[in-house]
């Protein structure tokens, strides 16, 4: 707790020192403007954001540019740890309270527990990383700084006392799980942990507004004054989709790193008791990493069509310019994550009497996962030579070039979707026997909803090559809308179908094959890689701008480095990330052993059990 405390006034004291050095140029205050993108006159209240390029500190040996970049992607890292873990703490405390056996109730309760602690010491490493970044943008970049600052300034009171709201509370949620461990007192316990979760969610939509006016800037004229309306400056055309896109990033994240987490120890246990747990610890949060990763499409496709529908120009060189290869890449490792995630539920099979007859079904479950993973990565245009270019006459293939288009990425994308949702309700039928007296029409209309909405799907990305860009941009929607319809549907009526079923045998928690732990810390490493890479094509969006279109980057580091360089340094920052992250683990579990030894030493040294000892002595 003291650590903590220590951290944040770190922080605190950075933050006072940021606006004591931002000191604001003197606009011409009371002239009328008018904002760049709603195109609302404002009386003008902030400077304007011209910068020299003399505003740049340089120090020896240095690239300000990597350093920020390692940095701050450090700090995003943990601060969608920090996000995530309060909010996985208190699902997992709801789930404890509601179950009926007191084992599964000890068990939710005590891994609620464990991940908060981990959350409290996670939180001191971002206060800590955030003043770090803070500082390192003030030194080095003091006219960017300078113009941010002043036009956010009446944000950043709100910004530093919601951080201190957030660790209070957390430390406060956490230090009551004692005092608050009855049924009753329990729900006045989980309304502590809502409010530091909305406290959580506020940080994470404050944070994104600076990224989002960056991207696409609002609430300033052409020149970046600022015009009074805060509302105005925070929601710029890329605010909501950028909230929902991190957001789901977020708990994905913190769902991969505590699967790690517990692949680790699953492979260290030395008992069957810890193996089991430990397995039931990654099934858990491989379904919450599922349950946010089902949605990254669509709220990846919403930001992007964001991105186009606020400046083309910046969309086309994102996804058919220069950083399209970065998207390429990033096909990859999606596909490598639905994959993964398959493969996992096919080798839990092993955990279920019975399990190997559905291995067939699997088989074909991963073809067509291939299948669609070969349509997701195919580029539009390919790196060919000049005679290459030449035979095929242009840089696009005549057949496979046609799955370059986001018509057949929509459809490859959505159908792997409906596929991962088959395999978890294969998975749930295992080890059970299906005895309602509706069985055989249920079964029909399941394997119907998943066929129809699968030919839905692909017959929408079909149909999209038939009709002009601006159309098929709509035709996201019914795609979307079927896949939702798919997976909730099939999900809902196999629950219908599996009530009152009989149940061959329990599930064997510790006996899944190693090849599905690897194949669950392989998703794990390869999300963390995807959201750096993500975030790095995101920030290169805006080229040589700080603030696109209105403030220049003039420093000697303002180039777009090459797709090698960039996977490099996204590598060595993700190989960090771990690296610290299972510090942190660790910090963790010293805290509690040297908490547990102090708690007995203190009960040995009371006279009552002091008099007792010598009692039983004698």
């Amino acid at each position: 707790m003291h650590r903590s405390l220590l951290f944040l006034l770190v922080f605190l004291l950075f933050s006072a020192g940021f606006a004591l050095a931002v000191e604001p140029d003197h606009p011409i205050v009371g002239e009328e403007g008018l904002d760049i993108f709603y195109q609302i006159p404002g009386t003008i209240e902030g400077p304007a954001a011209a910068e020299s390029p003399r505003s740049y500190s340089t120090i020896p040996f240095v690239n300000n540019r990597l350093v920020v970049w390692f940095v701050t992607q450090q700090h995003t890292y943990f601060g969608g740890f920090v996000l995530a873990l309060p909010i996985f703490s208190l699902l997992l405390e709801f789930l404890g309270v509601t179950r009926n056996r007191e084992m599964a109730r000890q068990q939710f309760d005590g891994l609620a527990r464990d991940i908060l602690r981990v959350a409290l010491v996670a939180l001191s490493i971002t206060a800590v990383l955030g003043s770090l970044m803070l500082a390192l943008f003030i030194t080095l970049y003091p006219g960017f700084m300078n113009y941010m600052g002043s036009t956010f300034k009446s944000l950043m009171p709100v910004y530093a006392a919601v951080f201190v709201g957030e660790a209070f509370l957390l430390a406060l949620y956490y230090y009551t799980w004692e005092r608050l461990n009855t049924q009753r007192a329990k729900w006045v316990h989980m309304s502590i942990g809502m409010l530091a979760n909305v406290m959580g969610v506020i940080l994470l939509v404050s944070a994104n507004a600076w990224a989002s006016f960056m991207m696409a800037p609002s609430g300033v004229d052409g020149e970046g004054h600022f015009l009074g309306s805060v509302w105005n400056l925070l929601h710029s055309p890329l605010w909501n989709p950028l909230n929902a896109h991190r957001f789901l990033a977020d708990i994905m994240s913190g769902g991969a790193v505590v699967v790690a987490y517990a692949t680790y120890r699953f492979f260290m246990s030395k008992t069957t008791e810890d193996r089991a747990y430990y397995d039931w610890v990654g099934y858990v949060f491989m379904i919450v990493m599922v349950c946010a990763l089902l949605p990254m499409p669509l709220a990846g496709y919403w930001l992007m069509r964001a991105v186009f529908e606020f400046r083309q120009q910046m969309g086309v060189t994102m996804m058919g310019g220069m950083l399209s290869w970065l998207f390429v890449l990033q096909a990859i490792m999606v596909g490598v994550l639905f994959l993964g995630i398959n493969y996992y539920i096919w080798q839990s099979l092993a955990r279920l009497k019975r399990g190997d007859r559905f291995h067939p079904y699997f088989k074909a479950i991963v073809f067509g996962l291939m299948v669609c993973f070969l349509v997701w990565f195919t580029p539009h245009t390919l790196a060919t030579s000049a005679s290459e270019m030449k035979a095929m006459g242009g840089a696009q293939h005549p057949v496979i070039g046609q799955f370059g288009v986001m018509s057949a990425k929509n459809g490859a994308i959505n159908v792997m979707i409906c596929l991962t949702a088959l395999s978890f309700i294969l998975y749930r039928r295992a080890n059970r026997i299906v005895t309602v007296s509706w069985a055989s029409w249920g079964n029909i209309l399941l394997g119907l909803l998943f066929v129809l909405g699968i030919g839905n799907i692909v017959w929408l990305a079909i149909y999209g090559f038939y009709i002009p860009a601006n159309v098929r941009v709509g035709l996201s929607a019914p795609q979307g809308v079927t896949t939702a319809t798919v997976v909730i549907g099939g999900l809902f009526l196999n629950r219908l179908l599996l009530r009152g079923s009989q149940v061959i045998g329990p599930v064997q928690w510790g006996k899944i094959t190693s090849r599905g732990m690897v194949a669950l810390l392989i998703v794990a490493a390869a999300f963390s890689w995807v959201m750096g890479l993500m975030g790095y094509i995101r920030s290169a969006g805006r080229l040589e701008w700080h603030v696109n279109e209105l403030m220049q980057d003039q420093s000697p580091w303002a180039f777009t480095p090459s797709l090698g360089f960039v996977a490099k340094m996204v590598t060595i920052n993700m190989i960090m990330f771990w690296s610290s992250v299972f510090f942190v683990f660790w910090l963790s579990r010293w805290d509690l052993r040297v908490s547990e030894e102090r708690t007995a030493e203190s009960v040995r040294s009371t006279p009552v059990v002091q008099v007792l000892s010598q009692e039983e002595s004698a």
